[in-house]
């Protein structure tokens, strides 16, 4: 990666959660590291942080992203089914990803952190238009079968020792 690369992160908050959570054995996440660690291995100058729903008695934790640098990223639900259903964000990741690429907004590359399958067209797509930087897997257990198929230049777990060291 250049230098002066400007790369964007999408970060599924929900998968991350749920796969960090997952690992055996547990550790917990410090956002501040992550947030470096994207910054100077990825060159991420905006990171996105996707999550389902916004409710109050998660405030604190907004409050913890938002100052470890990451820009929050609520999905719209109608008032009746908020706390009814999963924060799915899948389709928001992709259309705000889609919209940059469409709007031709300066960036260089799409990091995105999950192991959601669904995400795998979206990542063809952006390497043959070199536009993939990677997908950072959650662990191994979170990576869908989908990604089998990559170059492992594209990927990486999160639950690497290496990576883990510089991010708990």
């Amino acid at each position: 990666m250049e230098q002066n690369e400007d790369n964007f992160a999408f970060i599924d908050g929900q998968n991350l959660y749920m796969g960090i959570k997952s690992c055996k054995p547990v550790w917990k996440l410090d956002l501040a590291k992550f947030r470096n660690y994207l910054l100077y291995k990825y060159k991420i100058g905006r990171a996105y942080y996707f999550l389902g729903y916004m409710s109050e008695e998660n405030q604190e934790l907004y409050n913890d992203i938002q100052e470890a640098g990451f820009i929050l990223v609520f999905k719209q639900h109608n008032p009746s089914m908020l706390g009814k259903k999963k924060g799915n964000v899948d389709s928001d990741i992709i259309f705000n990803i889609m919209k940059k690429l469409y709007k031709k907004e300066p960036f260089d590359k799409i990091l995105l952190v999950s192991g959601d399958g669904d995400y795998k067209m979206l990542v063809d797509f952006l390497i043959v238009e070199e536009k993939f930087s990677k997908i950072l897997f959650p662990n191994k257990q979170f990576a869908s079968s989908l990604y089998k198929k990559i170059p492992n230049k594209y990927y990486d777990y999160l639950e690497n020792e290496g990576v883990k060291r510089k991010i708990k």
